[in-house]
């Protein structure tokens, strides 16, 4: 019987070694290039060089190697084709039964920030690929591998000839075409990112698996997490979790809203959300006076929600979040005394994300049936745009502010959207309903006495006056909102009726 041959050239060498031995136990001459094969010789294992096999040096830097007929040819050959075996032994070509590859580094060249477009260039695999494809397709006939970690699956499943069951075979293949698949993808939106191409006509995008869910937004939904492959540090999926039982369905999209809206504020600020909406935020000199007011906000709703802190944890505020019932507390950094307070409640999850990275370039992906929605995070802020005051009155100073912060908080609500402000804290929010002035009476009754003095933000402009006139009758004494409809006269002119100032944004915020 001839003997087994098994293609090796890899660039992650972790469990290579033990993996190699046990296949040279079972008589499996292994072939290989550069610096897997220098690693095999260092190792004492024999190998016979690529050019060996094809009678052909490697060529143009190494850019050329492995491809040649002698090598496609052992790995495509049907061992139960007669015409194809008859071709191979025509032409001296001897199968190939394993191929162990992994590719050149293209994601982690292009994670780094300073990498030059030819590094770039010069670490797409071309020869990999291809032999990994060719073996894939040619699976019933030959294992390959294309992750360390199945090394230990393949030897258990190997017998002593050195035979791998097909079920193995099939499950690694498709694995391989999932890594081509991913990698190629990584290359084309490199490239399509290097031509300024901003919605091309294929969309090929790429995550990796991070974690098994239990479920999904329900018992009855099955689940995964996946993450981007080039890392962002300042995303839910790259945060820290220090403390708690596994992260949920709900509690990762929970917890990537309450970030996002986190992040709009400079100044110390905690957010309190439940159900993708945020039910309290506050700002304040320290951490912990804006937790009390985003406590304050609505200390009904907060049981059971999620809160985001952009300053470091210390035991005080430990202190008013342990005596909480909370889901998850995200925050830059706990100190040790304050983990040894929120450790005591052993669901309670804590995470630690940076608060550095930006996101402004980073798409949005919105799945329908039949087809992916795709758009730029709504990153707008008011930085650089022009406010306009279209009422008589002009927002003092100390309104202005608040608006500003209303404006902040009103874009993470869900449309229909209307959000109420005082003294740097939400104190009536009102979320997704069918009509504007529905969403109003909400956060009024909400706010209670405390929508007397307070501002009002509103996602979208006001179709009918009869939002400002409800406000009006609150007490509410200024209004930020985009603007921009055909009847906006009428709702500035009954602003002029009481005294309510008015400012204009032309940014609208819908949030579906």
């Amino acid at each position: 019987m001839t003997a087994k041959r098994a293609l090796i050239s890899v660039s992650d060498k972790t469990g290579l070694i033990p993996f190699v031995k046990k296949l040279v136990e079972k008589n499996i001459e292994i072939i290989s290039t550069g610096g897997t094969r220098q690693l095999f010789v260092d190792n004492g294992i024999p190998v016979k060089t690529v050019d060996e096999v094809t009678g052909f040096p490697e060529i143009l830097d190494g850019r050329v190697k492995t491809l040649h007929p002698m090598i496609h040819g052992g790995l495509l050959a049907v061992r139960e084709n007669p015409e194809h075996v008859k071709t191979i032994k025509e032409h001296n070509i001897h199968p190939i039964d394993f191929v162990v590859v992994n590719l050149y580094p293209f994601k982690e060249t292009i994670s780094r920030p300073d990498v030059a477009y030819a590094d770039a260039v010069e670490n797409i695999d071309i020869g990999g690929p291809s032999m990994l494809r060719s073996a894939a397709k040619n699976h019933r006939d030959v294992t390959v591998v294309c992750d360390p970690s199945d090394y230990s699956a393949v030897l258990e499943a190997m017998n002593d000839e050195g035979e791998v069951p097909f079920e193995i075979k099939q499950k690694l293949a498709a694995k391989v075409f999932r890594h081509t698949a991913a990698y190629d993808a990584l290359i084309a939106d490199y490239f399509t990112k290097q031509v300024g191409e901003e919605y091309p006509e294929k969309l090929t995008v790429t995550y990796e698996k991070k974690q098994a869910l239990r479920y999904g937004e329900n018992p009855h939904q099955s689940a995964a997490f996946y993450s981007e492959p080039l890392k962002n540090q300042s995303t839910i999926a790259e945060a820290v979790q220090l403390h708690g039982k596994e992260l949920s369905y709900n509690n990762i999209k929970d917890a990537d809203a309450a970030l996002g809206i986190v992040k709009e504020f400079k100044d110390p600020a905690a957010v309190a959300v439940k159900h993708m909406n945020p039910c309290g935020i506050g700002i304040g000199e320290t951490i912990n006076a804006a937790f009390d007011k985003a406590f304050d906000a609505d200390p009904v709703s907060i049981f059971g929600g999620i809160i985001a802190l952009n300053r470091e944890v210390d035991a005080e505020l430990a202190e008013k979040l342990h005596k909480i019932f909370l889901e998850i507390v995200i925050a830059p950094s706990f100190t040790q005394e304050a983990l040894d307070i929120l450790e005591k409640k052993k669901n309670l999850r804590l995470l630690t994300i940076e608060f550095t990275d930006d996101q402004n370039t980073v798409p949005q992906y919105t799945s329908v049936r039949g087809g992916l929605l795709v758009q730029d995070l709504d990153t707008k802020g008011l930085d650089g745009v022009e406010l306009k005051v279209v009422t008589k009155r002009e927002p003092t100073e100390e309104e202005l502010k608040q608006l500003k912060f209303a404006w902040k908080a009103v874009k993470h609500v869900k449309s229909n959207a209307i959000v109420l402000v005082k003294d740097d804290q939400t104190v009536g929010i009102g979320a997704g309903q069918m009509n504007r002035v529905g969403a109003a009476k909400i956060a009024i009754e909400q706010a209670g006495d405390k929508a007397k003095g307070s501002v009002l933000s509103s996602d979208a402009f006001f179709p009918m006056n009869d939002t400002v006139e409800t406000a009006a009758k609150a007490g509410i004494t200024a209004i930020i909102q985009p603007g921009g409809s055909i009847r906006d006269q009428e709702s500035i002119d009954m602003a002029d009726k009481y005294g309510i100032a008015m400012v204009t944004t032309g940014i609208r915020h819908f949030k579906h």
